[in-house]
Order: C-alpha cells, then structure tokens, then sequence
C-alpha cells in the first residue's frame, strides 16, 4: 500500500473554504421490367403480353399483363418503334441501328426475317395498315413513308411512299378503320400532318395540313380518333379532317401525348399523372399519379401499361380499372375533444363522375375500447357532397373516425379518416421515500401509490442506479393491493432512482411518478502507531509519542477515480477550530494510508475523519458520507 504524507505545519496552515386520407389503389405495378431507354410499347391482346423496346440495349422485352418480364431478345440494333399484325402473331420492330424492319414471332421473340432499308436515317417509326407495315426514315430535309409487304415474295420493301412531312414522321392506326394511317411531322417545329388511306396498292392522301400553326403549336404525338374522322394531337387538340383537310374540333385539358382505346377512351399523359377520358369529356374518369413517357391500352380497353421511370431505367407498371371513377373523401374532425361529450366529424365526397343522390356512408370509430373498429350509424351524403355526424367518445386517447363509401358501377370504393385526441381522467401516482438517505448496503421498501382509476390497475417500477452505465430497468410490475399500492425492496448501494409508470386506460390518462434517493458510502478510519488508547468523557483517545508519525488508514467503498477527503481539527480555546484538509486518491480496492509528518506539538487534543463528498471526491454517485471522529494527541 503506497502511504502519502502531510506535515504538521502544512495541516496547520489550510483553512476549510467551500386526418390521412386513404384512397383506393391505382392500380397493379411490377418494377421486374426494366429498359434503358424506351423504343416502343405494344400490348397483344391474342397473348396476353406487352412488349417493349430497349433502345440502347438494342433488345425487345416481352411482359406479362401483371407487367412482369417473361422473355427477352436481343440483336435489334437501335429499337425505336414496334407494331403488331392484325393476327396479333408477328411483332415488327423498327430497328434504326441496323436500319431494318425486324419480324418478331410474338409468342417467342424469336427472329422470323430482318427486311433492310436502304437509308442512312431510320427506319424510326412504324405501323400496321392496309396488310402492310409502315415506316417512316429520313432526317428533317428528306423525310419520307416506305412499307413492307411481307406477302411480297420479291421486293418486299418500297421507298418514298409519301414525300410531303419532313422527317422522320409519327405514325398511328386505328384497327376500327383498317386502311387508315395518321402522319404526323417531327423534322421541324411546324404542324404538318396527313391522313392517307394505305388500303390499296399505293397511299392515297385523304387529309392534309401544311404546317402553319392554325392548329396546333408543333407535333409531338398523334393518334387516330375511333369511330369519327379525326385526330388527336398532343394528346389535346381535336383536329377533325373532311374533304381533304384539317379543322379544329375542340380540345382536353392541357396534355403532353395521349394512347387511345379500341372503345375511344383517352389516356392523357399530363405531368406526372395519367388521366383516362370518355369521348370529349371535359373531365377525367381516372387519374393515376405517376410520371411516365410512353403507355400503350390493352385491344380490350381493360388496362393500361405504362413505362415509368427509375434509378435503372424504366419499370411497366398495369393500370387496372382504368373507367373506374376514384372519388374524394375528406373527413374534419376536431384535433381535440373531451370525453363523454358530444363532437361533431363533417366531410365531403365529390367525384369528376357525377355520384348518385343521397349515398350513404359507412363510420367506424376506432379507440382502446374499439381497438377493432365499431361501427356507428351510416350517415347520408347531402347536397354538395357535404355530409355531418355527431358522436360521444366515452374512450380517451387517440380516437380514429374512418368514413367509407362503398363505390358503385363506376365509382371506386373509398375510405378515409381523421383523429381526435380526446382527453382522458388524470389520476394521481406517487413513490414514497423521495430526498431519503441511506446507510451503505440498507435494505427500503418503496411503495408507489396510485389514484382512482377506471379498469387497469396494474403498475411498473424501475430502477436507475447511479453510475452503472445503465438506463433504467423493471423491477417489478403487478396490479396494486386494496389501498392502491405496489411494493419493492431494494438493497442499496449507490443513488438510487426509483420510478414508476402507469400506462393508462380508456378513460384514464397515463401518469408517472419518481423517488430519487442517496446511498451513502461504507467507510472507516483507523489509527496506528500509537502507544495507548483510553477512553476520556466517554471518547476514545489514541496517544502518540511527539517523535512518532501517526498512520491514518481509510477504507471506503471503492469506484474508479474516487478520492477521500481527511479533516484534521484542533482543540483550542474551549472550541474545535479547523487545521484545513485535503483530498488522497484511493486504491482500486478503496484504501487510503496517510503519515501525518513533521514537529509535534505536546498537549493539543486533535481529531480526524475521512469523508467522501459528492461531486468533490471525483464522482457523484453517492450521498456525501463521513467517518467517525478519531481522538488523539501528542505526549512527551
């Protein structure tokens, strides 16, 4: 044991200082698909699958209808464009790397005959029509038409079909009017545009308009109207064509390109949403939001496939339901509420697609009696689309309203809900013994109590002890006795922070409480060295030869860092009066020697103790904590 030293005079001379909205789904979506650059989309009613050009990976991918990837083929250099037969059974992509006409057997991507086109710019577009596919090549000063005749057994590909779009032009069809083909010009920011009837041996100019601006501010896309004479551009302006010309025939809101059904609906790409029109319709029936740039309808109308884009590429994803009207729901309920008194919950239901009158909606209120759901009277729909109800939670907490209407033959079903924060009964909880200080190693009983409450009487105590690193844990959890208290023991060793928590019910409020208690620390000091010991007025005095250094020995319960601090004072003039103290470093086992040194003086009555201060000894995890007085003096 390594023994410090103080001398007398130093000893002398110190002196002590101190509401969400939920809507019905969009739609089915699959990311297992996925193209570095899109390079056409077309869906084969007769197999159930949709395909999709790759344009920089120079493949062709076929998906199912649920958009996941079944087949895959490669080698079509520079893909930008695909069409169907009328059959459905051959697949022709237009592959502008290569500069071919790729014919595809549909049901397994495997290649049936390349034709080659002789240009050094396409083919770029390409469409089915009149028993032949069609294709446009040609940069912005020579654009021009060519076809493929496949029922050709010589020359099946011919050039300068159609020499009036600069271009590499937009083509579509329009299986309703099979000799029909719709031009649309790329090559310069002009609204040139044709419909040519394909259905004979040569094209024969049906409609045209000489780019001007009249009618639409550039083409971008274009697409044959079923059913009546006329075109879609941008999937916006209406143009109608009649003895050989263009003219205006009214428009949808603002869109960027649209894909139009066997059975007239129209799917708008508009920003990043997707709205489906009915002929004409000032309204969408459907809107779905995500951003995409291409989308194609199934020959049935029943979905549609739309190519959107990710962090690799871009994802098909299937737009079901596409004339299902999705209708909105608010529900407003007040953000706060006392319980057991009447709230009131109001709302709205509208739709682009008229509803019908008077429809009634579905409520459940859900709360921690209701955790489930329990259903409350319908409430009907009033003019407007406004509608009210009033209610009486009798549970606290967070209380759910969810409003539902449960659609109809062209409206979605829908659901949505707010959440009122109703106040619950506060109840009263305490932890006795708080400011208490204890003995080393003492055995307390701590009894927390808790108030009137409604059902749950269960309480949870924990512990925090100082300087464990720890947080607090359980020491105990069970329902309170008759008189509404809960009991432990623990044996204490340092501070001690005891808690407790009552987790609440359906009318009563959640509470705390906590007991912060000290511990003090076990210690002694003996003294050695002495030649006699005797007991004074009831004190026992240690006597020292002048000559002789006394030992002061500490023990102390131990923890890293700790420090004693040893207080030495002197009897004089009828009163003890401070000769000054100092702090020494324990050993990792809590020990302490120290020689007090130096000339000492004969016939004074000294007295020392050890001590542990909180915060001064170099920790803070116990209650400041002293020895014993130890008596002694210096003889001859």
């Amino acid at each position: 044991m390594h023994t410090r030293s103080i001398p007398t005079a130093t000893v002398l001379a110190v002196l002590l200082g101190s509401t969400v909205l939920s809507v019905a789904g969009a739609g089915s979506a699959s990311a297992s698909s996925l193209v570095a650059s899109p390079g056409g989309i077309v869906a084969d009613g007769a197999l159930k699958r949709v395909f999709v050009g790759d344009r920089s990976g120079g493949k062709v991918l076929a998906a199912d209808y649920s958009g996941a990837l079944v087949d895959t083929v490669s080698g079509v250099s520079g893909v930008s464009g695909l069409a169907l037969s009328d059959d459905g059974a051959t697949l022709y992509a237009a592959a502008e790397g290569s500069h071919e006409i790729v014919a595809l057997d549909a049901a397994t991507l495997n290649v049936k005959r390349r034709y080659a086109v002789a240009t050094n710019r396409g083919p770029r577009y390409v469409a089915v029509a009149g028993g032949k596919v069609w294709f446009t090549y040609g940069d912005q000063w020579d654009g021009n038409l060519g076809a493929v005749d496949p029922a050709s057994g010589t020359d099946p590909v011919t050039l300068s079909q159609f020499q009036g779009v600069w271009g590499p032009a937009l083509l579509d069809t329009d299986p309703s009017a099979p000799g029909l083909l719709a031009i649309g010009e790329t090559g310069l920011t002009t609204d040139s545009m044709a419909v040519v009837d394909v259905s004979g041996a040569t094209p024969q100019l049906v409609a045209w308009h000489q780019g001007d601006y009249t009618l639409n501010d550039g083409i971008s896309d274009i697409d044959l109207v079923p059913g009546v004479s006329q075109v879609l551009v941008n999937g916006t302006q209406r143009n109608a064509f009649a003895a050989g010309k263009f003219t205006a025939a009214g428009s949808y809101p603002s869109g960027q390109r649209a894909d139009i059904a066997a059975n007239g609906l129209v799917a708008q790409i508009r920003g990043g949403e997707v709205a489906v029109y009915r002929p004409n319709a000032p309204q969408p029936v459907r809107t779905y939001t995500l951003a995409t740039s291409a989308l194609t309808w199934a020959p049935d109308s029943s979905r549609l496939f739309a190519l959107v884009g990710t962090s690799g590429g871009y994802s098909l994803q299937a737009l079901t339901q596409p004339t299902t009207n999705v209708p909105i729901l608010t529900v407003n309920a007040p953000a706060k509420a006392s319980r057991a008194k009447s709230l009131t919950v109001t709302g709205k239901l509208s739709s682009t697609v008229p509803l019908p009158n008077g429809v009634p909606l579905q409520v459940t209120r859900t709360d921690l009696e209701s955790p489930n759901g329990k259903a409350l009277p319908s409430v009907t729909v009033r003019a407007g689309g406004v509608y009210s109800f009033t209610d009486i939670p009798l549970a606290g907490g967070k209380v759910k309203y969810t409003v539902r209407y449960a659609g109809d033959a062209t409206h979605s079903a829908i659901s949505a809900s707010d959440t009122v924060d109703v106040s619950r009964d506060a109840t009263s909880l305490t932890v006795n013994r708080n400011g208490g200080v204890y003995a080393y190693g003492s055995k307390v009983k701590f009894t927390a109590h808790l108030g009137k409450t409604y059902k749950n009487r269960t309480l949870s105590l924990y512990a925090d002890t100082a300087g464990d690193n720890k947080a607090k844990y359980l020491v105990k959890t069970g329902r309170v006795d008759s008189k509404g208290n809960l009991s432990v023991t623990l044996t204490l060793a340092r501070d001690t922070v005891v808690s407790a928590s009552y987790s609440g019910d359906s009318r009563t409020a959640s509470k705390a409480a906590k007991s912060s208690v000290g511990t003090k620390v076990k210690v002694s000091l003996s003294l050695s060295r002495y030649y006699s010991k005797a007991t004074v007025r009831g004190q026992v005095r240690y006597y020292f030869r002048k000559k002789t250094n006394p030992l002061f020995t500490t023990t102390m319960t131990a923890y890293p860092g700790r420090s004693q601090r040893l207080q030495l004072q002197v009897y004089y003039k009828g009163a003890w009066r401070s000769s000054g103290s100092q702090y020494f470093t324990l050993s990792s086992k809590g020990k302490s020697v120290v020689q007090l040194t130096g000339t000492h003086q004969v016939g004074y009555l000294m007295r020392i103790r050890s001590g542990y201060i909180n915060a001064s000894s170099g920790d803070t995890v116990n209650a400041t904590t002293y020895s014993s007085w130890k008596y002694f003096t210096f003889t001859k």
